[in-house]
């Protein structure tokens, strides 16, 4: 689709801003996840949590966790990575 559209420099200025924040959260969520694969692969390691991870993952419409030679991964179902 081609267009042209027209917005206020005050509209587009918030609407940059928006991207970034939105970019910046992205971020530290991805950082997050990657913290709590790192809590779940130690608590693997510990204990045998296997029945909970499944029934977590039946019940999560936006994650998957899976756990592969005893490290923890965590997957957004709504994201391309």
């Amino acid at each position: 689709m081609t267009g042209t559209v027209t917005v206020s420099l005050k509209d587009f200025d918030e609407l940059r801003e928006a991207k970034d924040k939105a970019d910046e959260t992205l971020t530290r969520v991805t950082r997050a996840a990657k913290e709590l694969e790192v809590f779940l692969s130690f608590i693997v390691s510990r204990d045998n949590i296997t029945e909970y991870i499944e029934e977590f993952n039946r019940q999560s419409q936006k994650s998957k966790i899976s756990v592969i030679d005893g490290r923890a991964k965590i997957a957004f179902n709504d994201t391309k990575n």
